[in-house]
């Protein structure tokens, strides 16, 4: 009889601290959709890649017109010289690869540099909102992690209104 007891005490007590969790979820990306600032950053992110991109481009041409000159005038030039056009135009080559490379990190920096503290913000409204709401756990829809989500709030529209959007 008192293991019976006992058994029901623990049971009773794990489904009241069962019952105290509080379910949520949200959509990040919309909620960064939503958010001013991501479009701000998004355009100059797009800017800089274009700027890189231009850049690029002013180094593809320099190539293409060093080959074409090098063809033309192949016949023309002596071993020597074939040497250094050829020199030339490897080297041409790698600035291009290493510019490429650089570019891409730069870019990836970039993006992360600008988004960084629009993440930030929305972490901390979502963490404000779980704090006053009182959830035990947020989950993040965007990313499939919830298959099934009847039983939990969806917090966007409390987020929103803590960013004022």
């Amino acid at each position: 009889m008192k293991k019976i007891f006992i058994l029901t005490l623990i049971g009773l007590l794990s489904i009241n601290s069962y019952s105290q969790n509080k379910f949520g979820h949200i959509d990040s990306q919309e909620l960064l959709l939503l958010m001013p600032e991501r479009k701000t950053a998004e355009e100059e992110v797009q800017t800089f890649a274009k700027s890189l991109e231009s850049q690029l481009q002013a180094m593809t041409a320099e190539y293409q017109q060093s080959v074409q000159d090098y063809q033309a005038n192949e016949a023309s030039y002596s071993d020597l010289v074939k040497q250094d056009k050829v020199t030339e135009i490897t080297g041409l080559e790698q600035r291009i690869q290493a510019f490429q490379q650089n570019a891409n990190e730069a870019l990836m920096a970039k993006e992360k540099e600008l988004l960084e503290p629009i993440l930030q913000k929305a972490r901390q409204a979502i963490e404000d909102v779980a704090k006053e709401g009182n959830y035990t756990y947020i989950f993040d829809k965007s990313v499939g992690s919830i298959l099934f989500a009847k039983e939990s709030e969806n917090i966007l529209d409390k987020v929103k209104k803590k960013l004022k959007l």
